[in-house]
């Protein structure tokens, strides 16, 4: 069985993030989506919060496991006995960050491969960071997140 770990914050999770984790599922026999605590972050949800707001915005997809974990990336992947990592790439400003990170990751498991995937267009500009601010503001999320994760916002901001 191929298996296939997307880590990220998912502070909250989005329809881009979606969006990679369907098109990830057509390519691995599992996708393990790895919820970072990132308390440096400082999150607006908690680990919980996020684990519970993606199990209900990925229900749909049959081959997706959802965990938290609040180590290093690399134990995690091994952990799940893993062979890859999924990173996304919305801009060509992502690159040179994700970039780096696939070396440091290769450096430290050189069994682990990176795999960059881009979202669809109609996803490449959304962002956990901007989705945050418009609902802060209280602007119109809906077309960015599921409808979970809107209405979570709205009660985190109300």
């Amino acid at each position: 069985m191929k298996s296939v770990v997307y880590p990220g914050t998912f502070d909250p999770i989005t329809n881009g993030h979606v969006d990679l984790v369907e098109r990830a599922c057509k390519l691995f026999d599992k996708v393990i989506i790895g919820i970072a605590s990132s308390a440096s972050k400082s999150p607006l949800f908690t680990l919980e919060e996020r684990i519970d707001l993606s199990n209900q915005s990925l229900a749909h997809l049959d081959n997706v496991e959802i965990l938290g974990f609040d180590y290093l990336l690399i134990n995690f992947v091994r952990d799940c006995h893993s062979q890859a990592v999924i990173r996304g790439l919305r801009a060509v400003s992502d690159f040179e960050y994700e970039f780096q990170l696939a070396n440091m990751n290769r450096a430290l498991d050189p069994e682990v491969e990176s795999i960059f995937l881009t979202p669809s267009e109609q996803h490449s500009y959304i962002s956990s960071t901007l989705v945050r601010e418009i609902a802060s503001l209280d602007g119109d999320i809906t077309p960015f997140v599921p409808a979970v994760v809107a209405e979570a916002l709205q009660q985190k901001f109300s």
